[in-house]
């Protein structure tokens, strides 16, 4: 065993790596910029963690996921690996002591948001830390070109000027080939270089249903297929019809959506991990952090907005390598939708500024005050207020995002904290002095450690119970104890947070730049005209079109998908089934023929040609006119 391979077996378990996994490590191990390509499930982030293990220093973990965040930091903690997370949610005495900590500490990891990197409190900190590499998660949101942009990105390569010879590693799941150019420019590569895993997925099938009643036929897929299953759809409502429809047939099925508590949430994804249910039903809130192995099949009832979306989603089915079902549910009504789509995701600059004035007499933000201010937010709760559509009202913040202008957070939980400020001689003075909280101190002393250095979790329950005292008794104590100056108390928090990064503006001032609505408008409706074109094809193999999609080329078809298994009872090759298609495609461009002048004119045998031709014709691909012409539907 190398070195690599030793850690990985100390802490995963695992005797080898996955394809291209160690490429990755070794590479920025010697101090390579390095973007590693790796889809859904490929496991990206032992590409960053093993390396950091393996040197002395602190890994900085850049990532806009906080859920992910926290749930990477707990199970490094979980494993004796010191790591921290730095978001939103916290107070800055905290944040204060983290960065302390990481400093002068012996921590592996420190993950933070990319807004962080620009303050003031960080710099100061990040040049007294050992820091042995920076990894970027989810890299793709740098670029303008990705489906997921977001402009603190694009602040990341200021830290290149603090750490001049620290190497960077970006990863992501979903990169067409200029949003990889774009990553490495974006982030100040020193040499280009890319290690990548194929996107292919061999033991996934692609099937497109093109079907009227989606329900009926999503029932159908449920009784076919067994195993475990998630169902996507785009609204909340959806999912619990979904699931309670699916219910009434019998199927263990729960809905899941980003408008349930943290505590539902929880249950319900644990009850689907722990296969008590057998069918979750979602928006695509579910996902983040989910590393179920045997998904047998990913249904999607709506449209996704992009391959992207789709391809990271549908890649959730089948990670442990056995035969999984990525299938989309497709009619004619779904273009139209997405066309709709394009107006609430996009609402017009005045309606935008129109919510941002909305938004700052909500929250009593004066003309020029509300900088780095954090705030609670309640989204449904200021669209109804203000008589907004929910849709449009999130779009419009999302823009706002884009310029600069606000941060949203989706909901975050934070647990109660206390960190002990005063030292061992002064508690245990202030103690004597206070008999009547002397056992309660030595409750949490016993029960907690680090408490000196750092801020830790805690559970008031669980602390009133340890103490024979009733939980009000317990809270009590622990506001007396903050309030004392002895600890610093934060009473647990769930909400969503609102942080204003620039100072409010007036109208005249409020700017909706051109590179931030419309050219993204643009690339939103390439990339979903390039979903609806994979949709509704019926001659290209389903792999091969997201493939080709993310920029590999000469792929083969996978044999398996529905429009392979069509063409498969042809009994033709892919290359003499194109070759006859391109024909087609040049005789038929400015020309009328008739089906037979057609065949007599190709050079192939006449029967395939002939089997082509009525291939094309039953998939509607080719029509034929009233004079009996044969003329293409569309463009291929």
């Amino acid at each position: 065993m190398n070195k690599f391979e030793k850690i990985l077996y100390h802490y995963w378990g695992f005797t080898s790596f996955r394809e291209v996994q160690e490429e990755i490590i070794q590479s920025v191990y010697s101090g390579n910029d390095t973007l590693a390509l790796m889809p859904t499930g490929g496991g990206k982030s032992i590409t960053f963690q093993v390396p950091a293990l393996a040197q002395e220093g602190i890994c900085i973990v850049i990532t806009p996921l906080i859920a992910l965040m926290k749930d990477q930091v707990e199970n490094l903690q979980a494993k004796g690996i010191r790591a921290t997370a730095i978001h939103s949610g916290l107070t800055k005495h905290e944040i204060e002591v983290m960065l302390d900590n990481c400093a002068y500490g012996d921590y592996k990891f420190l993950y933070l948001s990319p807004e962080r990197l620009s303050t003031e409190l960080f710099k100061v900190r990040l040049r007294k830390m050992n820091v042995s590499m920076v990894a970027v998660d989810e890299s793709h949101c740098i670029s303008q070109w990705g489906y997921d942009f977001r402009l603190s990105y694009q602040r990341i390569i200021d830290i290149r000027e603090l750490l001049p010879d620290v190497p960077f590693l970006a990863v992501t799941a979903t990169a067409t080939p200029e949003v990889v150019d774009d990553i490495q420019e974006k982030l100040g590569f020193r040499q280009k270089r890319v290690v990548k895993m194929s996107f292919e997925r061999k033991n996934l099938v692609y099937l497109v249903r093109n079907v009227e009643d989606k329900l009926k036929h999503l029932k159908k897929i449920v009784e076919a297929i067994p195993g475990t299953g998630v169902v996507y759809v785009r609204s909340r409502q959806k999912t619990k019809e979904i699931a309670l429809e699916l219910q009434k047939q019998g199927v263990s099925a729960d809905f899941y959506h980003a408008g349930l508590s943290t505590k539902e949430r929880s249950g319900k994804q644990d009850d689907w991990q722990q296969d008590r249910t057998r069918i979750i039903v979602s928006t695509n809130a579910f996902g983040m952090g989910i590393d179920k192995p045997d998904v047998r099949f990913v249904v999607h009832m709506d449209l996704p907005d992009s391959p992207e979306a789709y391809f990271q989603e549908a890649g959730r089915g089948g990670r442990d390598g056995k035969l999984a079902y990525a299938v989309l549910l497709y009619n004619e009504s779904d273009k139209a939708k997405s066309e709709q789509r394009m107006g609430t995701t996009f609402p017009e600059p005045d309606e935008i500024k129109r919510c941002y004035n909305a938004l700052c007499s909500y929250l009593n933000v004066a003309i020029g005050g509300g900088k780095d201010e954090i705030y609670d937010f309640n989204l449904i709760d200021f669209a109804s207020t203000y008589k907004f559509n929910f849709v449009t009202a999130h779009s419009s913040l999302k823009l706002l995002e884009l310029e600069g202008y606000i941060q949203l957070t989706d909901e975050l939980d934070n647990p109660s904290r206390i960190m002990v400020i005063v030292n061992k001689v002064e508690l245990y003075k202030y103690q004597v002095a206070h008999a009547e909280l002397d056992l309660f101190v030595k409750v949490i002393l016993r029960t907690y450690a680090g408490l000196f250095s750092t801020y830790v979790k805690i559970d008031e329950a669980y602390l009133a119970r340890a103490a024979g005292i009733p939980l009000n008794r317990a809270t009590e104590n622990l506001i007396k104890l903050s309030r004392a100056k002895v600890l610093n108390y934060i009473p647990r928090k769930k909400t969503p947070l609102l942080i204003f990064t620039e100072e409010r503006l007036d109208d005249k001032n409020l700017r909706i730049s051109h590179e931030n609505y419309h050219l993204r408008k643009q690339r939103y409706s390439k990339r979903m005209e390039a979903m609806i074109s994979y949709a509704s094809g019926v001659t290209k193999c389903r792999s091969t079109t997201l493939l080709e999609y993310f920029g590999e080329q000469n792929t083969s078809r996978c044999g398996k998908c529905d429009v392979c298994t069509s063409r498969n009872e042809l009994n033709i090759s892919k290359y003499q089934f194109d070759m006859i298609v391109e024909q087609l495609k040049i005789n038929l461009a400015d020309n009328n023929f008739s089906l037979e002048q057609v065949v007599d004119r190709l050079k192939f045998p006449p029967e395939r040609t002939t089997h082509v031709i009525r291939w094309l014709l039953d998939n509607h691909k080719i029509i034929k006119t009233k004079e009996g012409f044969l003329k293409w539907a569309k463009k291929e």
